[in-house]
This record gives C-alpha cells, sequence and structure tokens, in this order.
C-alpha cells in the first residue's frame, strides 16, 4: 500500500491542461477561465451620485437652495450648478457641473418643488467618482479562476461577451457487478439498485466537466473488457466502480492492463478505499473505484476531482477548516488514515452514525469529511482537526 499524499502525486504528476475555447458570457457559468479579463471602460465612467437627493455646492449648505433641474438616472445634466443652486438627482445619475456633494434626500426639505433646505450637515459627499473603481486596463478577472455569478455581471459591465475558457474533461462512468440493476428496475432479493454509479456522475457534473454514463458490466472479464475499451476510445478518464478488491470476480486491474492501462497503484493506505487503482493508456487516465458508495465518493473527492479542475485550468484547493471535536473519538486500527463523515452543531464537529463503506446515508447527512492519520488512534474533545466540506 502507498499513503493517499502519494497517491494523490502519482495521479497529479500526470495531469495536464485541455485545449481551450470560447463561449459566449451567458454560457460560461461553472467553467474555468483561461485568461485574464481587463476592463474596456472606467468604472464608475463619470462622477454619479451614490444616491437620491441634491446635487448641489457644499459651500452653500447653510442657504436655502433652488432647484434649477431635475436629473433621472441615464440623463446627461444640462445645467451648470451655481450659487445657491441644486439638482434634484437620482441614483447614478451624472453630477452636474459646478456641484461638488449630494445631499441626501432623509436630510433635506423640499419647498414646493422650488427650493431647498438642509437639515443636517453631512461631511461626506455622496459622489462615486469617475474611475475610482476600475480605470481602462485594469485586470478585472484573473485565469483559472471557476465563473460564478457575480463574474457574469463583470463580464457583462466591461464587455467581455465571448469569454475564453478551457473545454471540459469528458468522464466515463462504468459500474460493475451482475448484482447490480438499474434505478428504475426493482431489485431481487440477491441484487442491489447501482446508486454509486449515478453518485459519480452527479460528482463528475458539480465539477463542471461530461459525464458519460457507460453502464453496468457484467461480471466477466469479457465485457469488462468491452465496456472498459470503449470508454477509453470516448473519454478523457475513465471510473469503473467495484471488482478491484481481492475476490474471484474482482479482476478489473488485469482487464485495464489488457486494455493498455499501465497501473500506478492498486492500493492506498485509507479507509475507506483501500482498494483504489490508477493508471494510464496514453493521455487516458483510469481509476477503478471501490463499489461501496461511501468508498467511492471519498476517492472521487481525494484523487479525482483535483484532477478534473486540473485539466480545466484550475488549482483546486479544497477549502480545509480546522475545527475542534465536540466529543472523544477512537479508532481500532491506525494502520491506515481514516476519513468519516461529520456533522457541525455550534462550531464543534461531531461524527455521524457510520456503519461502514456501504452506508451510503451517512453522507447524504453530513457535512463534511474528516481525517485521523496513520498511526493515531484517538482524537479528544476540544482538540482541533481539519475538515473537509463536502
Amino acid at each position: 500500500m502507498i499513503t493517499i499524499e502519494k497517491a494523490y502525486h502519482l495521479v497529479m504528476q500526470n495531469a495536464y491542461v485541455l485545449e481551450t475555447e470560447k463561449v459566449d458570457f451567458t454560457d460560461s457559468l461553472g467553467r474555468i477561465l483561461a485568461e485574464d479579463v481587463k476592463s474596456d471602460i472606467e468604472m464608475p465612467p463619470f462622477d454619479k451620485s451614490a444616491m437620491d437627493g441634491y446635487a448641489c455646492r457644499r459651500e452653500d449648505l447653510k442657504n436655502q437652495l433652488e432647484i434649477i433641474e431635475t436629473i433621472p438616472a441615464g440623463k446627461y445634466p444640462e445645467k451648470e450648478i451655481g450659487r445657491n443652486q441644486c439638482a434634484k438627482i437620482m441614483t447614478g445619475a451624472p453630477i452636474p457641473h459646478g456641484a461638488d456633494c449630494v445631499v441626501p434626500v432623509e436630510i433635506a426639505e423640499e419647498i414646493e418643488g422650488k427650493f431647498v433646505n438642509v437639515i443636517e450637515i453631512s461631511h461626506k459627499n455622496n459622489i462615486s467618482y469617475q474611475g475610482e473603481d476600475v480605470k481602462v486596463g485594469t485586470k478585472v478577472l484573473s485565469k483559472g479562476i471557476k465563473i460564478h455569478a457575480q463574474h457574469i455581471a463583470v463580464f457583462a459591465a466591461v464587455g467581455y461577451t465571448d469569454v475564453l475558457v478551457y473545454k471540459k474533461p469528458k468522464v466515463g462512468v462504468i459500474s460493475t457487478g451482475d448484482e447490480l440493476v438499474e434505478p428504475q428496475k426493482k431489485p431481487s432479493r440477491s441484487q442491489i439498485r447501482n446508486s454509486n454509479g449515478y453518485q459519480l456522475i452527479a460528482q463528475v457534473q458539480n465539477c463542471g466537466a461530461i459525464a458519460n454514463y457507460m453502464g453496468i458490466a457484467n461480471d466477466t472479464p469479457e465485457d469488462t473488457y468491452d465496456k472498459v475499451s470503449k470508454a477509453l476510445s470516448e473519454n478523457d478518464i475513465v471510473l469503473l466502480t467495484g471488482g478491484v478488491s481481492m475476490g474471484s470476480f474482482d479482476f478489473v486491474p488485469k482487464v485495464l492492463e489488457k486494455a493498455g492501462v499501465k497501473i500506478d497503484f492498486d492500493a492506498i493506505a485509507v479507509k475507506p478505499g483501500k482498494p483504489t487503482t490508477f493508471g494510464m493508456a496514453d493521455k487516458k487516465f483510469c481509476f477503478g473505484l471501490p463499489g461501496n458508495p461511501v468508498s467511492s465518493f471519498i476517492q472521487f473527492e481525494l484523487l479525482v476531482k483535483p484532477l478534473i479542475y486540473h485539466m480545466m485550468g484550475q488549482n483546486y484547493q479544497p477549502l480545509d477548516i480546522r475545527m475542534p471535536m465536540g466529543i472523544d473519538y477512537t479508532r481500532k486500527s491506525t494502520k491506515r488514515k481514516s476519513y468519516f463523515p461529520i456533522i457541525i452543531k455550534k462550531g464543534e464537529i461531531f461524527p455521524v452514525d457510520y456503519h461502514g463503506s456501504a452506508h451510503i446515508h451517512a453522507l447524504s447527512v453530513a457535512h463534511g469529511i474528516a481525517a485521523i492519520d496513520i498511526g493515531k488512534k484517538e482524537i479528544k474533545k476540544g482538540e482541533r482537526i481539519h475538515v473537509r466540506q463536502i
């Protein structure tokens, strides 16, 4: 067995970045930006009012002011503000020449729509000045970010409508085992529904990659080989679940080698997920993941997700939080690094009721997973440990 840290290194040392393509900015959500974005305008593009009020000269605030114009947003001022004059102005409207402050409506008294008395003199100018947020040529977004809704707004503001992004990797998902049936079918007494295959599909899609479901492979080397060969020819990454342990029907590693996959490792000192297998065929990545859903979920998070993001041009670094344990936690064996599902209550973490790697419900209620290192048997209440959100 190798450590999970060594397994991660072996996967990522072979990682490469896919080519780029351009998409409309309205279709770029969730993609990875492939170039820096710079502004073609200043923001704000002109001095504008930060609120509804009256644009005037500060030196006149103690005097009664004559309203000479109303300036809505989107209209350029027609008049210049002179002594004891003001313009009624709306939020976002351009500041008229001569004005150096805006008096908010809340601290002003308007008289018959013609004059204004300032009730309270504020030191704030309430003006957003031209270019104070962004100058022409300023970098507003950096290459390598995952595009979220707030980034779409920036694209729109600077006119960046053709977005250069990295292509999405194609990920083939194969489930193995005669005991599996598709979710639409009610299993017989010796069967179970294929849950972890669809879990992996969702995990792939959640990363922003393309998931290709290749079906269930029968427990024969021939059918498994056919599906693996097809998946390798059509995808950048292939994920198999099941068939990688030590049982009589666990022949996936041999099938992978026959399909041209050079195996880098086939056992990790981690729980759950010890029999995880990884190898490459040319530039195609192939993972043999354990058949139990918690095992496959966690190994995807630890090994596959970082690879997918790297291929899309992002250096994926999961948010890693240190939080105090809410109770004493012990385990029997310390030979492997162990991950266990946790929930967060009042700033502390508590293990989820967990019956092993087949206990899929444990993950559905978990806020994250915590780890206990090789050789460590106990975590004391109050001890801070790393928590990985899921």
